[in-house]
This record gives C-alpha cells, structure tokens and sequence, in this order.
C-alpha cells in the first residue's frame, strides 16, 4: 500500500468513523439550509471546511502553531451548536438567497481552522519525522474532502427524498436538522467543558 493510499484511507475513515461525529455534525449543519440542486454551492462550502481544516491542520503538524487540545475539544461543539443556531434563526430566509458569495463559506473556512487542531497532534505521531510529511498531509485531507463529499451527497438525497418526494416543508425540514444538530452540539460541550 502507496504512503498516499494509506493517509488518504486514514483521512476518509477519519469522516466517516464515530470519532467523526463532531466532524459529521459541523459539515451537516453547513449544508442544512441546501438542497440537491445546490451541489456547487455545498462542494465550495465543504471545500473551504477543508482549507480550513488543512491550514491548521498543517501549522500544528508541523510545529509551527501550538494548541491545547482541551480548549479546542471544547470549542468545536461550539462551532456546531453557533452554526446549528444561525440556520434555525435564519429561518426561510436562508433558502432565499442568490448571491455567489455567502456567509456560510466564511462560517466553514473559519470554524475549519478550529476543528483542524482536534486531530492534529493525533496525526502528528502518525506522520512521524520522515521527508513525506506533505505528501501525508495531503493525501490524509483529500480523503478527509471525499469522506465529506460521501457524507454530503447521501444527506442532499435524504433531503430530495423528504422535501421533493415526500412534500416535506423545507422550513421544517431546516428546524428538525438542525434542532436535533444543536441538541446533540450541547451534550458535546458539556462533556467537553475543561473547567
């Protein structure tokens, strides 16, 4: 097994095992307010999660920033819960807007840097001290970005089928994801909290 076959495995299990679902959780608050024909908007949201999450990912990696993993174990629930927040208090609007740009992709690139620190001293001691450390970075990040495509993609179909098959309410549909995202978030802080 290639050095990149083997990161790259790390980085898509990483999305989709249960030591993921703070990660699953943060990426399905993202996308919550789209629909399926909402897939480039989603895969820019979803890639600036991962630049994001690489930048940081990266600069601790490689010693040149330092986190406390306390802290960020505690902040990233609070990440989810605030982006859980916003979509249920934006309401129907969220679903109205056309712009290119959207505040959701600042949201996802910002909170990226947050949750790139989680697993960074993680990684650190799987990427060891060789010359491949960049090649390890990135292949671990490109399966973490098809992990989150995965995860995605079977979310908007889940969406189709209830909004657009279904008739279920759209409005309704971004209160129960996101009702049900911010109550889980809040359990995820209170076991988190390191004071």
């Amino acid at each position: 097994m290639s050095t990149f076959q083997l990161f790259y495995e790390v980085g898509f299990h990483h999305i989709l095992a249960m030591d993921g679902l703070d990660h699953i959780l943060f990426i399905l608050a993202l996308c919550s307010i789209y629909l399926l024909r909402d897939w480039r908007k989603v895969l820019i949201l979803i890639t600036a999660f991962t630049f994001g999450h690489t930048l940081t990912l990266a600069l601790v990696t490689l010693n040149i920033f330092k986190a406390e993993s306390n802290i960020i174990e505690f902040l990233i629930p609070i990440t989810i819960f605030v982006t859980a927040a916003s979509n249920i208090w934006k309401g129907t609007s969220a679903f109205q807007r056309s712009s290119k740009f959207e505040l959701n992709y600042l949201y996802a690139a910002f909170f990226g840097l947050i949750h790139g620190m989680a697993f960074a001293n993680e990684l650190k001691a799987l990427l060891g001290k060789d010359n491949q450390v960049v090649l390890k970075l990135l292949s671990f990040n490109v399966g973490i970005e098809i992990g989150q495509i995965v995860v995605v993609g079977i979310f908007l179909l889940t969406g189709y089928i209830f909004i657009g098959l279904f008739g279920i309410n759209r409005r309704d549909w971004n209160l129960v994801i996101n009702s049900a995202i911010a109550g889980i978030s809040l359990l995820l802080i209170f076991e988190a909290k390191f004071w």
